[in-house]
């Protein structure tokens, strides 16, 4: 089941032009892959494993401004060993505003230690 998550944009996010601050576009990609993760029910911690981001990329296919809803979608679009990459896509109605690539390593929990992605998490989150 593909996982959907709306932010509508707010009078603060935006900058002067009108548009939002870019800095905001990874607040979103955080909060919908929190969500995502929350949604799957994906409790991490029972296996003592945590992921850390190790890299975000975004590109830009337009803008969104004061009253837009972004529609956010996530999904693994790479796996690794120790690592994966979750792409979000952003879009207001038809139109694509980014996509964001995150890089995400497993740890052993409140720890930096690389760490296998555990079969379970890696089933629930290809599903």
């Amino acid at each position: 089941m593909t996982f959907h998550h709306e932010i509508p944009v707010r009078y603060g996010e935006v900058d002067h032009q009108g548009v939002v601050f870019n800095a905001h576009y990874l607040a979103y990609v955080d909060d919908c892959v929190d969500r995502w993760l929350r949604s799957i029910d994906a409790h991490f911690e029972r296996f003592g494993w945590d992921i850390m981001v190790k890299k975000v990329s975004i590109e830009w296919q337009g803008s969104a401004g004061i009253g837009d809803v972004l529609v956010l979608t996530p999904h693994v679009s790479r796996w690794g060993t120790t690592s994966f990459d979750v792409t979000v896509t952003g879009s207001v109605g038809e139109r694509q505003v980014f996509e964001a690539v995150v890089v995400y390593v497993g740890v052993k929990t409140a720890t930096t230690q690389p760490a296998p992605v555990p079969e379970s998490v890696r089933a629930a989150l290809s599903a």
